[in-house]
């Protein structure tokens, strides 16, 4: 009988631990699925694929306004900061590309986010390829819209079945597009 109450408890003490060991198990996989989706999300510097483009009502350099209605099918649009090494490394690139964009200038449109001071030779830059609008902030209207997280962000934008503007692409490859 003794013997019988020691394999009991023996038993019991080491459903126990494996009780604890697979809450422990739990605890960490749930930490790694946190993890797994910080580091999808890790490369997005804006709204991501099919989620809406939200209201804005701005004026371009130029004077022209620009709301999300006047955004068309198949529009480019991109943020930039004038303090940003990337965003100075990407920009040769970007106006080559909207240069091959079909519908031209109409169907481009460019934030430079930050004083406009600064801001100067970007916006000289991007005037000839594209709408350009200078915000001071990424929490501007344009920059609120369009979710802006991190820069430079280059999106291609498209009415959805319901004629809503939502992000089609949200990872443009800037590759000039070839007749």
């Amino acid at each position: 009988m003794p013997y019988l109450i020691a394999a009991v408890v023996l038993v019991g003490v080491l459903c126990a631990l494996d009780l604890v060991l697979t809450l422990g198990v739990v605890k960490r996989l749930r930490e790694h699925t946190q993890l797994i989706a910080g580091v999808r999300d890790a490369g997005r510097t804006c709204k991501g694929v099919g989620e809406e483009i939200g209201e804005f009502a701005v004026t371009t350099v130029e004077g022209e306004p620009l709301t999300r209605e006047a955004l068309g099918a198949d529009t480019l649009v991109a943020f930039f900061s004038p303090t940003c090494r990337p965003c100075k490394e990407k920009l040769p690139q970007f106006v080559e590309y909207a240069r091959t964009v079909p519908g031209g200038r109409d169907r481009v449109v460019a934030a430079v986010v930050g004083d406009l001071d600064v801001n100067t030779e970007m916006v000289d830059t991007l005037r000839s390829v594209a709408r350009v609008v200078v915000e001071k902030n990424n929490e501007e209207p344009l920059g609120t819209a369009f979710g802006v997280m991190g820069f430079p962000s280059v999106v291609r934008v498209a009415p959805d079945r319901n004629g809503r503007p939502v992000v089609e692409q949200d990872r443009v490859e800037l590759l000039p597009v070839v007749a």
